[in-house]
């Protein structure tokens, strides 16, 4: 399947005897993107055949944002950026001001650029600082949205790390991987020595987070889908054992982050 979210739905229609049944040529289809589901990968729209497939983009104003941070009730805010103009994100952290000094992290999320990436995050950094009370993370998008394809989507990912790792000047800020991050990044971490350090007898982490987008979405759409094929479409927390199963796949994928270690009988 194309789309990673099932987030197209196609269906035949009834024959003019009321029929669904038989080849699909006797009768006609309808279907759509079904926009809940869509989170934007974009993989529908180079193979569609029919080119039927548009992207949409959808703008919160930043005064509306500014107003949502103020309640003071949302932690952290993540601004995605092209990685190559600063203007627009000054811009729009100026719309932000103050609101900023309610939450407690913001990520910038930026793909690996070359030699200039550095630079950029420098430039962002030297924009934020004024108004920067909280905690700062860069989140480098190595392959966006691609981590459920296969083992192969999180060298680039990889790469940025080692790449920014290596630089004795990079910008203030915790480092997280995003962009192609599935069950074989914490490996891949550890073969480049990034995943944690020993130094003067205690331990630090030169990579400060793994984030798990389209890979999550994929391992847990597997029970989602299981209980869709059940009861169609349901709360999974109606449903405890489809739950566990959830969880059980959730704490397998993050807990080699976080290295928990549960006993054999919590499950």
């Amino acid at each position: 399947m194309v789309c990673p979210a099932n987030a197209i739905s196609l269906e035949l229609l009834p024959r003019e005897d009321g029929s669904t049944h038989g080849k699909a040529a006797c009768g006609k289809f309808q279907g759509g993107v079904i926009t809940e589901r869509c989170y934007g990968c974009g993989r529908c729209i180079p193979v569609c055949p029919y080119d039927k497939i548009r992207a949409a983009t959808y703008v919160r104003d930043a005064a509306e944002t500014a107003q949502l941070l103020k309640r003071s009730d949302v932690d952290a805010v993540e601004i995605h950026t092209s990685g190559r103009q600063t203007d627009c994100f000054e811009e729009l952290w100026n719309r932000l001001g103050d609101s900023i000094w309610h939450v407690k992290l913001v990520a910038v999320s930026l793909p690996y650029i070359g030699d200039s990436t550095a630079a950029t995050m420098s430039r962002v950094f030297s924009i934020m600082g004024p108004r920067l009370s909280c905690y700062n993370l860069w989140q480098l998008d190595g392959r966006p949205m691609s981590g459920d394809i296969g083992k192969g989507a999180t060298r680039e990912a990889i790469a940025f790390a080692v790449h920014l790792a290596a630089l004795s000047d990079r910008p203030h800020g915790f480092l997280q991987l995003a962009g192609g991050t599935n069950l074989q990044t914490v490996d891949s971490l550890k073969k480049a020595g990034l995943f944690k350090k020993t130094e003067n007898g205690s331990q630090y982490a030169l990579i400060g987070g793994v984030a798990y987008g389209g890979y999550a979405r994929k391992i847990v759409g597997r029970v989602l889908s299981q209980i869709q094929s059940h009861y169609g479409l349901m709360h999974i927390e109606d449903h405890p054992d489809y739950f566990l199963d959830a969880l059980k796949e959730a704490l397998t994928l993050v807990g080699t982050v976080k290295c928990y270690h549960f006993p054999s009988d919590i499950f």
